[in-house]
């Protein structure tokens, strides 16, 4: 058996959770499971949930038996799961691999063979499970990456695009009361959506929203929770919120421009904030949060606005 290891990418990472029927279904996740090293940190105590009993066959039970032993006592395969202090020691040493996860820092990796794919999710921490693996058809589920790399669309009652959100961003839905609620967000394909946890046609969902008087913004995961930045008209230093219209005025503000427009730049490097992000969060403070220029892959580096591409239109119909 031949198998490669890697970390995940962002967008392989919403498949390493449980995930709806819907998703199931389609990406052939054949089951998971979940296992800890105990109070020693050497032991390995393993339960399986199936998902998908009908794919679960001789074939692939003998592959997994196979995997999971491969990870435990293969040093070719770095023995990450040889021991907690051993996975510790992989993840470490494999910094791209993490990301923050429901409550605390994870670790992402993908196994691949020539049919099944293996979603690792790895928390080294002592009194945690300390492995999750969802096990994949890995045609079923490249299949289905690639055509999340579109996006998810919101449109209009009458079809036009509003703008796309990546598979398992999230959408602020803001009632006519003016009561909030912030749902993720899941590609099912080009014309249906899982938001929080109801399946809508994109259509479907448009009209529901009109009809309610409710409105519907992205809440990107490519823009921070906040960022420094100076009005251009006046050059006030403030600070915007993602998600909120208008901004705050910062205190350390001056009548000094060059020093408001040091003093944000300090602030934002320090915050890991790029130009691109800033200039995003200052559309979409000032303009919505729904138009382009509030999306940061519409700017180069430095923050100058990229020059649109046609796009496909797409009609949901």
């Amino acid at each position: 058996m031949e198998m490669t290891i890697r970390p995940m990418n962002p967008q392989e990472r919403n498949y390493s959770y449980s995930q709806s029927q819907q998703l199931t279904m389609q990406t052939g996740c054949i089951g998971h499971l979940r296992a800890d090293f105990g109070s020693n940190g050497t032991g390995f105590f393993s339960s399986w949930d199936d998902h998908r009993a009908d794919l679960k066959s001789d074939a692939f039970k003998a592959e997994f038996d196979d995997v999971i032993n491969a990870l435990r006592e293969d040093n070719s395969y770095g023995g990450i799961l040889k021991s907690r202090r051993d996975m510790t020691a992989y993840c470490y040493d494999h910094p791209a691999s993490g990301f923050e996860g429901n409550y605390t820092k994870e670790y992402g990796f993908r196994v691949d063979t020539d049919h099944y794919s293996y979603m690792l999710r790895l928390n080294p921490n002592k009194g945690d499970y300390n492995l999750y693996c969802y096990c994949y058809l890995r045609q079923w589920l490249d299949r289905h990456l690639s055509h999340a790399e579109k996006g998810i669309r919101f449109i209009t009652p009458d079809y036009k695009e509003r703008f796309r959100i990546p598979d398992g961003d999230k959408v602020r839905i803001t009632l006519s009361t003016d009561e909030t609620m912030d749902r993720v967000c899941r590609y099912i394909d080009d014309y249906h959506v899982e938001v929080g946890q109801n399946l809508y046609h994109i259509c479907e969902f448009a009209e529901r929203m009109q009809q309610c008087g409710n409105t519907v913004i992205p809440l990107r995961s490519s823009l921070p929770e906040l960022c420094y930045s100076t009005v251009p008209s006046t050059d006030e230093l403030i600070i915007i919120k993602r998600g909120e219209t208008g901004y705050y005025r910062c205190e350390f503000s001056t009548d000094d421009r060059t020093y408001n427009r040091e003093f944000a730049d300090d602030r934002n490097v320090k915050l890991g904030v790029s130009k691109a992000q800033e200039e995003a969060m200052l559309a979409g403070s000032m303009h919505g949060w729904d138009v382009p220029a509030a999306d940061p892959k519409n700017y180069d580096d430095k923050g100058n606005p990229l020059r649109p591409k046609n796009h496909d239109r797409g009609d949901a119909r």
